[in-house]
């Protein structure tokens, strides 16, 4: 018999430590469960997939798993609208691979690029099919913009608003689908969302974590606001995987814990985004092409209402 190599003993270990047999059974027991994994990549989720005549976004497309989910969806024949930070680097990432591809300008900080690029996308005049929210920052160090928690703004906020100036557009679909790229740190906040203090100050988790959070509830709360649509909303993590968002970061990735490349890393995204077997299922949390039951503070229905309120609140004069 062979001897087990390094990297299948950690997909092995790691499958075993994030998907307990009881959250199989008891969760999504509706949604379909499929083959694929924690080595899946994005173009074997999706082969055979035809996504001519369909229009997807993807969030931060110059690197990482929003590059190469922005590659995949165009290579089964979606028109993808990156978006960037700036335009060149929009314009390089677009520019790697064969297939439709328009680069835009994102910067999520800033809620007026954040409308602005809305308007663009708008002028398109076309409906949208897919909406893949995958842009995020980790940094080390209490950062803010104006006084919100910055990682609050990026991975959550600057999101909020863009999914809100651009959900009509969703909903016009066939069968529009918004993927919101959540992560699995989102058990670490405990404490839930700190509604009197956003600025992060007297934050005792992470405030990734906490931002994490705030993506799954986002989900939660436009999934039950999407009942009675042909639109869905799901969450989804996406594996730890090496790439950029690490550079600020001050922990490092653990070097026994399994990395994903960039391939598998966003297998989840491309799977929940295009997979016909998915057809309807709205309002989920995905790990590995397969729902997961997140923590009990990320299906809080009242939090998720809470924080749509308050969202809504804090963008009021940018909302369409």
């Amino acid at each position: 018999m062979q001897p087990i190599s390094r990297r299948d003993f950690l997909v092995v270990s790691a499958g075993l430590a994030v998907a307990p047999a009881h959250a199989i059974a008891d969760y999504a027991v509706d949604v379909p469960r499929s083959q694929f994994g924690m080595t899946s990549t994005a173009e074997a989720v999706t082969a055979g997939i035809d996504l001519t005549g369909k229009t997807a976004i993807v969030t931060g497309c110059n690197s990482g798993v929003g590059y190469e989910t922005m590659r995949v969806l165009a290579l089964r024949g979606a028109h993808v609208i990156g978006t960037a930070r700036s335009i060149e680097k929009g314009r390089d990432a677009c520019a790697t691979f064969e297939g439709r591809c328009t680069p835009v300008v994102l910067e999520l900080t800033d809620f007026d690029s954040v409308v602005a690029c809305a308007e663009e996308v708008r002028a398109l005049d076309a409906p949208i099919d897919i909406l893949v929210c995958n842009a995020g920052v980790l940094f080390r160090e209490h950062r803010k913009v104006g006084d919100l928690e910055m990682h609050f703004v990026i991975n959550h906020l600057g999101h909020f608003l863009f999914v809100h100036r651009l959900l009509d557009r969703v909903v016009a679909a066939p069968e529009g689908r918004i993927v919101i790229v959540g992560s699995k740190s989102h058990r670490r906040a405990t404490d839930g969302i700190y509604f009197d203090d956003l600025s992060g100050k007297s934050w005792t988790t992470a405030a990734y974590s906490h931002s994490k959070l705030a993506n799954g509830l986002h989900s939660l709360e436009l999934a039950r606001r999407l009942e009675g649509t042909h639109a869905t909303s799901n969450c989804v993590h996406p594996g730890s995987v090496a790439t950029n968002i690490f550079r600020s970061a001050e922990r490092r990735p653990n070097p026994d814990r399994y990395l994903k490349n960039l391939a598998e890393g966003a297998a989840t995204q491309c799977y929940v985004a295009a997979h016909p077997a998915l057809s309807g299922v709205n309002g989920y949390y995905f790990v590995d092409c397969n729902p997961l039951e997140p923590s009990v503070g990320m299906q809080d229905a009242c939090a998720a209402r809470r924080l749509w309120d308050v969202s809504e609140q804090l963008v009021a004069e940018y909302l369409a």
